[in-house]
């Protein structure tokens, strides 16, 4: 039997381990010496020594082949088509890229139906189409879900979602009051493992981890977060009050019906349910006969919390021209996990330090001086307030501040509600009147009639941001100010 001086890879407690290219160099070398009787030249420059060479490229390229497919066997590794293969183990498939999903409020008679799939434009031609559809009661006015027909994290900033794309007779208007929030792209080698995990947890049932793991399954689901209040009496968790002895679960995109019969399918008799969404899910079990029973689970459709950045860089010569449009694309893209780290998500804290990289890695021109980030969950300023016309009538610019209950106001600061009244990207642009960053007459930075509420001050002046269990952060280039110095 034919022997090689080349040494075997070797197999044992740490896995796959090649010899190396040095050694299998020298194994070929010498096997050419015993071939053609010795005396030959070993320098690499020799016909011997170009074949001894080739030969160890390609046994070495096979070793790093075997090398690589024995590490795709181990779920913390695999990727591509072996972790596809290790995630059917699991019955489970990796998530395709998903669309931007937008909450719409549409206007139109009473009576008239907006059907699922209806269609609209957004001021950069997008199309996006209706979800669910419904139908106008006596006020004429209802919120729809909207899904961009294009995948992939899409921006869709706060009023930018105006033009009925697909005319219906009886459907006056539609605009979005927040932005959009943001689609992905095909699931990551990172993100598809982390849900391999979870969806251990989803072959039970009453389990937290079983429900979150059967809602993210549910086509169009972005984010979902998942928790309880198991006491007797109601208990603040995450900013959210919760009922006694309740589940929660906030989701967003996906549809009602699909999402809450994923809810059904796995909390544990008896609990109660908190949200602000509610569908009748039948049970269609077999040895059921129409009528189905029926049950009304909630769950919370989670509302978008608009992300601010402020943005300082050291300016020079080789800062280029669109050094606002790079940076925005650049934190945009990290926001929706596109560079290979975490999305934000429900739930999940935010750090401006998670956006450095990213930055930093548009070039070498780059030199950070402060990245930093708000929100209405840390506002600089509350108060009581109004905006429109002169003398407090109609739409305008006109900022009418009754009190001030923290903080303080100031110029180009951006403010915003709890209700979405106010228009997104609204900035303070003067003062008026009155006491100074106190009640008084300001003027902003868009038109519109807002009635008198409660409004806040934002300003990104923070490292971190809290997010609340209801709440989804979005991002939008308007949001996101670069400056240099």
């Amino acid at each position: 039997m034919a022997s090689s001086s080349v040494p075997a890879p070797t197999f044992g407690t740490g896995g796959f381990i090649a010899p190396a290219e040095s050694d299998i160099l020298a194994g070929r070398i010498a096997d050419l010496q015993k071939v053609f009787g010795g005396n030959l030249n070993p320098d690499l420059t020799t016909p011997q020594g170009q074949l001894a060479t080739s030969d160890t490229a390609i046994i070495g390229a096979v070793m790093d082949m075997f090398l690589f497919y024995t590490s795709q066997v181990d779920p913390a590794f695999a990727q591509g088509r072996m972790q596809d293969g290790i995630g059917r183990i699991y019955f489970i498939e990796r998530n395709p890229a998903q669309p931007t999903v937008v909450a719409c409020t549409v206007i139109g008679a009473q009576g008239v139906t907006i059907p699922a799939g209806a269609l609209a434009q957004d001021a950069s031609g997008n199309t996006y189409t209706c979800l669910t559809g419904g139908t106008f009661d006596a006020s004429g006015t209802m919120t729809l879900q909207f899904a961009n027909q294009a995948v992939g994290p899409i921006p869709c900033p706060a009023g930018t979602l105006t033009t009925i794309y697909q005319a219906i007779p009886g459907w006056d208007t539609i605009t979005n009051p927040g932005d959009g929030v943001l689609g992905n792209l095909v699931e990551s080698r990172t993100a598809f493992e982390a849900r391999r995990r979870l969806s251990v947890a989803k072959n039970s049932i009453g389990a937290l981890g079983a429900i979150r793991g059967a809602v993210l399954g549910v086509s169009g689901v972005i984010d979902a977060f998942v928790t309880e209040n198991s006491t007797n009496s109601p208990q603040t968790v995450g900013g959210v009050s919760l009922p006694a002895n309740s589940l929660f679960v906030a989701v967003a995109g996906g549809t009602p019906a699909d999402v809450a019969r994923a809810i059904w399918s796995k909390k544990a008799p008896g609990c109660s349910y908190s949200g602000n969404t509610t569908v009748q899910v039948l049970d269609t079990q077999s040895g059921y006969t129409p009528p189905y029973p029926a049950y009304s689970v909630s769950y919370t459709t989670a509302k978008a919390l608009p992300i601010l950045f402020s943005v300082v860089l050291a300016n020079s010569p080789l800062v280029p021209a669109d050094v606002a449009s790079q940076v925005q694309q650049a934190i945009i893209g990290a926001f929706a996990g596109t560079d290979g780290g975490n999305p934000a998500r429900i739930a999940g804290q935010q750090f401006a330090s998670r956006y450095y990289a990213p930055i930093a890695a548009l070039g070498s021109w780059v030199k950070i001086v402060d990245v930093l980030i708000g929100s209405v969950n840390a506002p600089a300023c509350t108060f009581l307030g109004s905006i429109g016309g002169a003398g407090g009538t109609g739409s305008g610019t006109v900022l009418t501040v009754a009190s001030v209950s923290a903080g303080s106001l100031a110029v180009g600061q951006a403010i915003d509600d709890a209700s979405g009244m106010l228009a997104e990207g609204t900035m303070i642009t003067a003062q008026v009147s009155g006491t100074t960053g106190g009640p008084g007459v300001y003027t902003v930075s868009q038109t519109q009639a807002v009635a008198q509420e409660t409004m806040m001050a934002v300003v990104p002046s923070l490292f971190t941001i809290p997010v609340r269990i209801d709440q989804i952060p979005v991002i939008a280039a308007a949001n996101i100010s670069v400056s240099l110095i």
